[in-house]
């Protein structure tokens, strides 16, 4: 009998066996024991460990750190494919799309210091600056920038009630809650993109499939063409804004 793959069952982790093995490699004796413990009591695993993989690649992230989730790759896909001189990750977390990036200027932003600690070390070619989206960028930066992709919180307020006690309880609520309708980070990030972006500039803005179709018409509304990219192995939904 695995006590430890009993443990995380118990506490209703689907994939004990593959946790448990993670653990296990992760830490022996006490330590083990504690990270089983911060398991049980409801902890991603992934800040457990310190790191998530996403593209291929392990990103380090902490405890009170959004986690980068699978459907996140297609953005970055979206990104890489969309990026060549200058871009620009907001709400950054981690900085998974940063990471991924090859532009020569690239900047990674997010209002909370911590993920910023965590950005700094996934993206190390990024400038990380810490504020609320586009405050903290060089003013010189306007009307250059090829890119702008977001992962901002899209989850309704009403809604958080509802999400997993491991999102829910142990990832700040600023990373999680996008106002009534969930959309009003979106709004923002639309409303000054034109400003920031070059003629043929891309926006992309993940979003859910119920909300996707509002997040391209406040691209339309700010003047940027406006289109959606779904993957639904991955229930991945992006609105592309090009202006």
């Amino acid at each position: 009998m695995d006590q430890v793959v009993d443990a995380l069952r118990a506490a209703g982790c689907v994939f004990a066996e593959d946790e448990a093995s993670l653990l296990r490699q992760a830490g022996t004796g006490p330590e083990l024991d504690a990270m089983i413990a911060r398991r049980v009591a409801g902890e991603p695993l992934e800040t457990i460990l310190g790191w998530v993989e996403f593209c291929g690649r392990r990103l380090s992230v902490a405890p009170g750190v959004f986690v980068p989730r699978r459907r996140t790759e297609l953005l970055a896909e979206l990104a890489r494919a969309a990026a060549s001189h200058t871009a620009v990750e907001l709400c950054c977390g981690a900085a998974p799309i940063a990471s991924m990036l090859a532009a020569r200027r690239l900047f990674a932003v997010d209002i909370d210091p911590a993920a910023a600690v965590c950005a700094e070390r996934n993206a190390p070619a990024a400038i990380v600056l810490v504020g609320d989206l586009y405050a903290p960028l060089p003013r010189e930066l306007r009307g250059t920038t090829d890119l702008i992709a977001a992962n901002a919180p899209y989850v309704p307020t009403d809604a958080i009630a509802l999400m997993p006690p491991e999102a829910r309880d142990h990832e700040p609520l600023h990373t999680l809650d996008g106002g009534t309708d969930g959309l009003d980070l979106h709004r923002r990030i639309v409303a000054e993109a034109p400003e920031w972006l070059c003629p043929g500039g891309t926006l992309l803005i993940e979003t859910s499939e119920l909300q996707a179709d509002e997040t391209a018409a406040a691209m339309r509304s700010a003047g940027l063409t406006a289109r959606i990219e779904c993957d639904v192995g991955r229930s991945a939904t992006v609105a592309v804004g090009v202006r």
